[in-house]
């Protein structure tokens, strides 16, 4: 499920003109990977994210709160096309959320 939820959040921000322009150089599978294990190992699932923390990912990159705003819609909904609960959409958020900090510049 989380696989899906991400391929469909990818295609979502690859088709997003508000932010696609900043994915253009990047590792597209690379990403996906990295993103199924930061969602699985932050819902208590058996994977490990073993990418570099968000701080120094995005450091330099000049993010903005609409930027990251625009991602937060996008992933918003994939996780209504595959019909993700309430409560367990408002926790991933929740666990999600707080990386803001060390994304947003």
């Amino acid at each position: 499920a989380i696989i899906a939820v991400v391929d469909q959040f990818v295609a979502n921000v690859a088709a997003d003109s508000r932010i696609n322009g900043r994915f253009a150089t990047t590792d597209i599978p690379k990403l996906k990977g990295h993103l199924v294990d930061q969602v699985c190992m932050a819902t208590g699932g058996p994977c490990t994210y073993k990418g570099r923390d968000m701080k120094t990912t995005h450091a330099g990159m000049k993010i903005t709160d609409a930027d990251f705003n625009a991602l937060v819609e996008d992933l918003v909904a994939a996780l209504d096309k595959f019909k993700v609960p309430a409560r367990e959409k408002h926790e991933l958020l929740g666990i999600l959320g707080p990386m803001k900090t060390d994304i947003v510049e």
